[in-house]
């Protein structure tokens, strides 16, 4: 493969870097346990599995007919590993879960990691904003509405 479809294929993971950056920030402000760096290390990753896998299938597939891209199985993969760090980050204590608002960024940065992958750029940061409205202003607003303890105390 050479050095210019390399490059363009980098485009996918670069974008992941800046969009999942931007969930990691809003985690990383509030001194969550998954912050910027782990966040971009999901985001980045997702989204180079999903390119590795088309590069692959692309080299080998002269070689060999029956190799071919299953996206749904890597996307399947990909959440799977992710879940299962959100799983880390998730604990139980008198009876309430936390981390599990953390634990959904972790999915919301791989999903567009995913769909950076894709080249799916403009859903991406879209979906990014989306996510970020949920994460930051949203929460403010639904720790008035409750009663109880806010969920900033239960993440």
């Amino acid at each position: 493969m050479d050095a210019w479809t390399q490059l363009k294929l980098l485009a996918g993971p670069l974008m992941a870097f800046v969009l999942s950056g931007v969930l990691g920030w809003e985690r990383e402000a509030k001194h969550k346990s998954a912050g910027l760096r782990t966040h971009m290390l999901v985001g980045v990753s997702s989204a180079l599995f999903v390119v590795l896998s088309e590069a692959i299938v692309t080299v080998f597939a002269n070689d060999a007919p029956q190799v071919r891209f299953d996206v749904i199985r890597i996307l399947s993969a990909v959440v799977s590993g992710v879940s299962f760090l959100g799983a880390g980050v998730t604990f139980s204590s008198r009876r309430r879960a936390r981390g599990l608002t953390t634990a959904a960024s972790l999915l919301a940065s791989a999903s567009v990691g995913m769909a950076c992958g894709l080249h799916l750029y403009l859903l991406a940061a879209a979906v990014t904003l989306l996510f970020w409205i949920i994460l930051s202003p949203l929460s403010r607003f639904t720790d008035r509405l409750s009663p109880g303890p806010s969920e900033e105390e239960q993440d």
